[in-house]
């Protein structure tokens, strides 16, 4: 249903699953087995898995913060997508991968979900994308220090939110690893 023409497939994106990045996330080791889970389930079934890692003045590129923990393991030939700003799009190579593979939905995982999953989200989403969040694969560091609500929260705040998108031609929508179909619209 995506509003993008001749882009029939989807893809399960992963995004800056980091040494660093989830570190001390809430529920990293649940989080990172589901992504994990997914990713086998795509490989299986045909779906591109496509990796996207961050690096900045604080997350060095090469360094072992920056790099994709050893759960997670990209394969011979998935994309890798490098970014330096909140929205995986943002002045990167997303969008020319998601078309040469005939992309028009996404399945979104990683972190950190009140940034990155967030920003990418409605990245995706302004761009034309069906897009779903898949509500026990994304998680985040605690920021309550900073005034933000505890991780749980916002993890449950943006699954509730992103459950009741809307836009004209477009899906959006959270569903649980377990319910996972690649082949389903959101």
């Amino acid at each position: 249903m995506t509003t993008l023409e001749n882009r029939p497939h989807t893809a399960l994106l992963v995004v800056d699953v980091q040494n660093e990045v989830v570190g001390g996330a809430h529920r990293r080791d649940e989080v990172v087995a589901n992504i994990a889970g997914l990713v086998e389930k795509a490989r299986r079934e045909g779906v591109p898995v496509v990796w996207v890692q961050h690096s900045d003045d604080g997350l060095v590129r090469g360094s072992d913060d920056w790099r994709i923990v050893p759960e997670l393991v990209p394969a011979d030939g998935e994309p890798l997508v490098e970014k330096h700003y909140g929205d995986s799009f943002e002045d990167t190579t997303l969008e020319s991968v998601l078309a040469d593979l005939a992309v028009g939905r996404l399945v979104v995982t990683g972190a950190e979900t009140d940034a990155c999953i967030r920003s990418t989200l409605h990245g995706a989403f302004v761009r034309g994308y069906d897009v779903t969040l898949v509500g026990d694969a994304h998680t985040a560091g605690d920021k309550t220090a900073w005034g933000a609500p505890p991780v749980a929260q916002v993890v449950a705040h943006t699954n509730l939110y992103w459950g009741f998108q809307a836009a004209p031609g477009r899906t959006a929508g959270t569903v649980e690893t377990k319910d996972v179909d690649f082949s389903a619209a959101s």
